[in-house]
């Protein structure tokens, strides 16, 4: 690949040109808002130039209830030698390229399972992909040269490809990416009228609930128009879940000995079902999921500590699997908890004490 056209400069469509970029691929941007083009080109993107002569790849960026029609203007036009999106879905847009009469055997689906809370061009990094599943739907009309032109983007970006159906691919996003949002929004809203009192509780937990919920409105309205059958599905099974859950907790309330016993039985099974759900969400590099020892140290809140406890572990060879940070509220300080091998904390402790560091059990 020597040439790329990137239709849609959003944080996707960015993050994938500035990977293009960096690996020498010609890339010329184009944006229904040319300033958001141009300010791609600014950030080193490539160039908001109309290309010259058909291009070998032309990536579509486009929200999913455009997709269709960019990629059919595109293809239309001649712009490229092979036609890919990145929508967050795969069924719908391919049914409305068939219903157009289009010959699709110069597309493939594809999407990347990577994201951010922020969008837009200047949220976008050349990094953003790298590891993550990159998923591609070819049919069987998808032209073998066209499937090795996304391969390379795939590459380029140093994701991780993965093959699927495209309607298996919805249903897949449906169950790890759009009901969980809804569900994270759903827990953020009961925070817009508390107490500030209650708010200024909030720990890490409510915001590793909430975290996603950040994201933009008007960008998971366009995914979830898409998607909103096997979403809608979803979410019926977890307010099923929902129904008894409140049912086993109002249990607990009860004077009679026997409806608190059913109760706890219910929210235990409801605890130990997430239990097993949880331990199947995939680990470091995608690998099984492995149990880890916190080594959690109070640091200050000022430049440069980060860097040092990171350094000060290297001194001590301990590689550092994971990291979360928990802010003290009201305080310039907070607690940094360092995911270890459960052989490498004893270790760590040690070491981080000899250097001055206060270590919390």
């Amino acid at each position: 690949m020597r040439t790329a056209l990137v239709v849609g400069t959003g944080l996707i469509g960015t993050s994938a040109a500035l990977s293009l970029v960096r690996r020498g691929v010609v890339v010329h941007l184009a944006d229904h808002d040319p300033e958001q083009a141009r300010t791609a080109a600014a950030l080193g993107a490539g160039t908001d130039e109309p290309p010259t002569a058909p291009v070998d790849l032309a990536v579509v960026a486009a929200p999913p209830a455009h997709v269709a029609s960019v990629l059919a203007d595109a293809m239309r036009r001649g712009v490229a030698r092979g036609y890919l999106d990145v929508a967050s879905v795969k069924g719908g847009p391919r049914r409305e390229l068939e219903a157009l009469g289009l010959d699709l055997s110069a597309y493939i689906g594809t999407h990347p399972m990577s994201g951010r809370e922020r969008s837009g061009p200047l949220a976008a990094t050349a990094d953003l992909f790298e590891g993550r599943p990159w998923v591609l739907t070819p049919t069987r009309d998808t032209d073998t040269e066209v499937l090795n032109l996304a391969l390379e983007l795939v590459s380029h970006c140093r994701a991780v490809p993965v093959v699927m159906d495209a309607d298996a691919h919805d249903r897949a996003v449906a169950l790890v990416s759009h009901m969980p949002h809804l569900v994270s929004s759903m827990v953020a809203a009961r925070l817009e009228h508390a107490e500030e009192s209650a708010v200024r509780l909030c720990g890490q937990g409510v915001r590793d609930v909430t975290r996603i919920a950040a994201s933009d409105p008007g960008m998971w309205i366009d995914i979830l128009s898409a998607n909103p059958g096997p979403v809608a599905d979803l979410l019926a099974d977890v307010a099923t879940d929902l129904d008894e859950t409140v049912r086993a907790l109002r249990s607990l309330q009860s004077a009679d000995e026997d409806k608190r016993r059913a109760g706890g039985a219910g929210i235990a099974d409801m605890l130990r079902r997430g239990n097993a759900g949880q331990v199947r969400v995939p680990g470091k590099h995608g690998s099984a999921p492995r149990s880890y020892e916190v080594v959690a140290v109070l640091i200050d809140d000022q430049p440069g500590q980060l860097a040092r406890i990171f350094a000060d572990a290297g001194l001590a060879g301990v590689n550092i699997e994971d990291v979360r940070i928990e802010h003290a509220t009201g305080q310039q300080a907070g607690l940094v908890q360092l995911m270890v091998e459960p052989s490498a904390a004893p270790v760590l402790t040690a070491s981080l004490r000899e250097r001055g560091w206060a270590i919390r059990q």
